[in-house]
């Protein structure tokens, strides 16, 4: 294997429900819990990130499964993304910044118009990815709309 190789992040589609999927998610969770208390409330079917409605993604490296995220069709040309996550001992690299590049590019090729998410205040680089990848602060949805620590944000794909 070349250094490259090595540094390289392999994005793979992979069901959502699939077991390296659901480790990823369940690891995503487990932050959620230490920095809110709790899981996402949010309901997710994994059909909802199943092609043509949908698409998730698993990034490893070394063929070590690190990081994961996908999207959702929410209604005609609108797209949520969920369960963003790099492993703790991977960020810093810009991984998560190669894993939305590859989401939405995906989600523009089907279509896709306009991406939004949700993220809390506890998460600051969350945000900081969000605001210098282009999205924007707007209105609050979902199980999201009236918690005071979340914050939604919103990007046109172009």
């Amino acid at each position: 294997m070349t250094m490259a190789e090595q540094t390289t992040l392999v994005l793979t589609p992979t069901p959502y429900d699939d077991p390296v999927s659901a480790a990823l998610i369940e690891a995503v969770q487990r932050v959620y819990v230490v920095r809110y208390g709790g899981r996402d409330a949010t309901l997710v079917e994994p059909t909802d990130f199943a092609p043509p409605r949908g698409l998730f993604l698993v990034g490893r490296l070394s063929g070590e499964p690190i990081a994961c995220g996908g999207w959702r069709i929410v209604e005609p040309g609108l797209a949520e993304l969920k369960r963003m996550y790099v492993a703790s001992g991977f960020r810093g690299r810009g991984l998560s910044r190669i894993l939305l590049a590859a989401l939405e590019d995906s989600a523009r090729g089907l279509g896709i118009t306009r991406l939004r998410l949700e993220t809390g205040h506890r998460q600051p680089e969350a945000i900081r990815l969000y605001e210098t990848s282009g999205y924007s602060v707007v209105e609050k949805f979902g199980v999201y709309r009236n918690d005071p620590g979340s914050t939604c944000f919103g990007k046109t794909l172009v």
